[in-house]
């Protein structure tokens, strides 16, 4: 009786949300036959349009999202998902033995979910409302207003609910991406009260410096960033973020039981190569989507990101096969994984001609039109010091605090048998 009770009180709260519209005067007057030409010219340039100005007195025939755009960040959206479910889960459960490759699919999933409800319930409202420099506000908390009207912050053209969702994905893979350090080793409730606290201490807030309207950090949209560096695609707000998370939680936990005195080959180099496969795929979104629109920047990501991991991919294997005489599927993998987008190197190759956002009037008036092409790499050194500061200091406190209260390593005993019949109660494959 009390589950169907709160099902049911969920439902509710959940449609009186979808129902909440923002409540911001509109402009009544019809627009001429030149305003709706110049309406349409917007939606194919993936720009504003007439009534999205300030003070707009006429309205627009196209009031709402835009169909192709829209329809580009849902695909773009599925195509994030699928890179941690089960593209990510995959490649690390493959790379660990047989006897804990449940358990990297439990944590992948469970962090998935995790986030999903914070993110639901405060995590996009303080990552993308306006807020202070550091932390948005609770504009958006449950999610409040966030309907098929397009939110002017961030695009003119995608609805305010699926830039929610295509941001809740970069969300749910970035504290996935730190399970590869400490597989085979945490213990599953460790991972979740873990994730729990990072996300509000080092994701959300280091999210909106980078990315909110008003963030510290945002040199593309925000006229007063006081670093006016950018971030297209996560260098720093996922990639560097989870890395360095990763590497300290790694050292917290130490080395798994027989390192280096035992065999620990991958235990699947098959499901290692489908996950990779997939990560691949989704980058596609995760790249290409960031344009927030399927324009001529996102053509440019998109043929970036398959160059990128092309060639790191043949040529982590190519340098196997010189030197050792053999190009190992693993090899493969790792080169294609490794194939991430480098925050520092963003500051050195990115143009305005590749990103017109970096010439337009946030980045004129807070002067980063002026260092792109120059000195744009030092402002992004700045974001990337802050990044590490943030995420080592904020990664030890709470790693040290769970080891004391809960436990971070599971028991060696345990270890030893593995984590999937001991933590989740059953196994991968059943041999007999």
């Amino acid at each position: 009786m009390f589950i169907r009770a709160f099902i049911f009180g969920a439902v509710l709260l959940f449609a009186n949300v979808s129902q909440a519209q923002t409540a911001t005067p509109a402009p009544t007057a019809s627009p001429s036959l030149e305003q709706r030409v110049a309406d349409l010219e917007a939606y194919v340039n993936n720009s504003a349009r007439g009534a999205d100005s300030e003070n707009a007195k006429t309205a627009s025939n196209i009031s709402g999202s835009g169909p192709g755009h829209n329809g580009w960040m849902m695909t773009a959206s599925a195509l994030v998902l699928f890179m941690t479910l089960p593209g990510l889960a995959l490649f690390y459960g493959g790379l660990v033995r047989q006897k804990n490759v449940l358990s990297v699919l439990a944590q992948c999933l469970g962090i998935a979910g995790l986030v999903a409800i914070l993110w639901w319930a405060v995590g996009y409202s303080l990552v993308f409302s306006r807020g202070s420099p550091i932390i948005g506000g609770f504009k958006f908390a449950f999610l409040r207003g966030v309907d098929a009207q397009p939110n002017g912050d961030y695009s003119y053209w995608v609805s305010q609910n699926v830039f929610a969702m295509y941001q809740l994905m970069f969300a749910i893979i970035t504290p996935a991406l730190i399970i590869g350090a400490v597989a085979e080793r945490i213990r599953f409730a460790a991972v979740l009260v873990f994730v729990g606290v990072w996300m509000f201490v080092v994701y959300f807030p280091l999210a909106h410096m980078v990315w909110g309207i008003d963030g510290w950090m945002n040199g593309v949209w925000n006229p007063r960033a006081k670093i006016t560096a950018i971030d297209f695609a996560g260098g720093t707000v996922v990639h560097m973020s989870s890395g360095w998370s990763a590497l300290v939680l790694c050292a917290l936990l130490g080395p798994r039981l027989g390192f280096r005195k035992e065999i620990m080959a991958p235990h699947s180099m098959v499901l290692c190569m489908v996950g990779a496969g997939m990560l691949w795929v989704g980058w596609y979104g995760f790249n290409a989507g960031s344009a927030l629109g399927a324009d001529g920047v996102a053509a440019n990501a998109f043929m970036t990101t398959t160059l990128a991991t092309a060639v790191a991919s043949f040529t982590w294997a190519m340098l196997e096969y010189t030197l050792r005489g053999k190009a190992s599927v693993l090899g493969f993998c790792s080169g294609a994984v490794g194939g991430l987008v480098v925050a520092f190197l963003t500051g050195l190759l990115a143009t305005a001609h590749v990103n017109a956002n970096l010439s337009g009037t946030a980045a004129t008036q807070n002067g980063l039109v002026k260092f792109v092409g120059r000195v744009l790499w030092f402002e992004q050194l700045k974001a990337i010091a802050i990044t590490i500061l943030l995420a080592v200091v904020a990664t030890a406190i709470i790693g040290a605090l769970v080891k004391t209260f809960i436990g971070l390593r599971i028991a060696p005993e345990i270890e030893r048998q593995g984590l999937d019949i001991n933590e989740h109660g059953e196994e991968g494959y059943i041999t007999a």
